[in-house]
């Protein structure tokens, strides 16, 4: 899978649209304002990827949160985001960056957010190591970065990653696909692109970068969500990993 298919698919318009609906009416999970409110304190310079049109950025604003650098691959979505903020007249800088090469210096953020499973969405193993190896390069010594991903091991499709690893040991699975526990399903708005990782494989690549692994928990298991937010979005893991201190 290349970058280029996974962005036309977040670039499509009725792509944008359901992120920017999200956005505009579901705001912060419950999940998601427990977990920021106990890592992140509202003086915070954070760095978000993968922002999508602005859930999240919106939602810590106005809970406090006021030196956030909200960031998308995709310049569609950061193009809603802005148009959001601008019409709630909310001041939150927002850009194109690629999680991939990121345009800082070392050490400058206090916490990294990547919700909504978006480091996921980077295809390929090495891309998504090299993604955490520069989210570990700016962030401060002892700040934090939070993320989602799915859980293979505790996926209710257990049956299909069963035959899914019969077909890649057998050299069946899909051409597009380059490590097992990659999804790309088919869709009116093209190919989406998912990485679904199992527990120790996502533990293995963040320890090898050299996170410090807090917590990991399922968002199920922090929050009772409204039944919108489980139409939106399948349950997910939470991950709370912390740079070293020097």
């Amino acid at each position: 899978m290349d970058a280029t298919t996974v962005l036309n698919y977040f670039d499509a318009p009725s792509v944008v649209d359901h992120y920017a609906e999200a956005a505009e009416k579901l705001g912060l999970w419950l999940s998601e304002e427990k977990i920021f409110t106990r890592v992140f304190q509202p003086e915070d310079s954070l760095l978000e990827l993968g922002c999508g049109a602005g859930r999240i950025a919106i939602g810590l604003h106005e809970l406090g949160y006021s030196h956030i650098l909200a960031t998308d691959y995709s310049r569609a979505m950061v193009r809603s985001a802005q148009d959001l903020a601008k019409r709630l007249e909310y001041r939150i800088p927002m850009r194109v960056c690629d999680a991939t090469q990121l345009e800082f210096e070392d050490n400058i953020f206090d916490g990294v957010i990547f919700g909504f499973n978006g480091l996921m969405q980077i295809p390929k193993a090495a891309n998504r190591q090299q993604a955490l190896r520069e989210i570990l390069r700016v962030l401060r010594p002892g700040g934090w970065f939070v993320f989602t991903s799915h859980d293979r091991d505790r996926s209710p499709h257990r049956r299909f990653w069963i035959e899914e690893e019969r077909r890649w040991q057998q050299a069946e699975q899909q051409d597009a696909l380059d490590d097992f526990g990659d999804r790309a399903e088919a869709t009116s708005h093209g190919a989406h692109f998912m990485h679904v990782p199992a527990l120790g494989e996502l533990e293995a690549c963040l320890l090898r970068v050299g996170f410090h692994i807090e917590a990991t928990v399922m968002r199920s298991e922090i929050a009772h969500e409204s039944q919108a937010v489980d139409d939106f979005s399948d349950d997910c893991r939470f991950w709370i990993v912390q740079k070293p201190e020097l």
